[in-house]
């Protein structure tokens, strides 16, 4: 398993968190960005940086990201990405998004863009606060949990199966 996180913009906050969720589960996590951002010293923590241009961290970030992974992201095109190959992507406001999910929530910012650009919706997401860090900090530890129960479970089917 691995974390990986489309940094630009993603908020301090959580890029925090997740440098403590990485050190004390022992997780490998990838920031992945256009410029090269400060990370802790960590052989578990590292900072991808991407050439600048449109899209490219997502690029980068669907080529590396494998099944079982997770990736960080507000970035719905992206996270359809890499649902579609099998990993799983959270934002970081906490919404998980699953096979269920990420069709309609693509339609629905499909949507959003069209009126955006009709001028019929203007503004942006609201301000990231204690909430939406706590709401994500949960989902995130839910996520983890279970994914190390799916690990554990599929390395003792691996066990019972050896002769």
């Amino acid at each position: 398993m691995h974390i990986w996180v489309d940094a630009d913009a993603c908020p301090v906050q959580v890029k925090e968190l997740l440098f403590r969720t990485a050190t004390r589960r022992e997780i490998p996590l990838t920031l992945v960005a256009n410029q090269s951002l400060h990370v802790p010293r960590s052989n578990l923590i590292e900072c991808l940086v991407v050439s600048s241009g449109m899209n490219m961290a997502d690029r980068r970030i669907v080529e590396l990201a494998s099944p079982g992974d997770l990736v960080i992201t507000a970035d719905i095109p992206l996270a359809a990405a890499v649902v579609d190959q099998g990993a799983s992507a959270l934002n970081p406001r906490g919404e998980l998004y699953t096979e269920e999910n990420i069709g309609a929530r693509l339609a629905e910012r499909n949507l959003v863009d069209t009126l955006r650009g009709g001028d019929l919706v203007t503004g942006g997401p609201a301000g990231y606060g204690p909430k939406e860090k706590q709401h994500f900090a949960n989902q995130l530890d839910r996520w983890l949990t279970m994914a190390s129960r799916r690990a554990a479970s599929q390395r003792g089917d691996t066990e019972k199966n050896r002769p």
